[in-house]
């Protein structure tokens, strides 16, 4: 049985996708009334999350980039 060659990743994006990032808020989202936790406060939650997961997707697939 053959290996695959070096440039390719060994788990399949179709195993192991990137995370995707999360959709920012439209301002209108937010009513101005101090909610908490706000929309944007939630968002920025999210985007935190995102960052942790891209950053260990990365180390698992080191030379891929994950928009390509």
């Amino acid at each position: 049985m053959s290996t695959p060659p070096n440039d390719v990743p060994a788990k399949s994006f179709v195993d192991d996708p990137p995370p995707r990032r999360p959709v920012e808020p439209d301002p209108a989202d937010c009513c101005g009334e101090g909610c908490v936790p706000c929309v944007f406060d939630r968002y920025d939650a999210a985007l935190e999350r995102y960052r942790d997961a891209l950053a260990a997707w990365r180390e698992r697939h080191p030379g891929v980039d994950p928009d390509a």
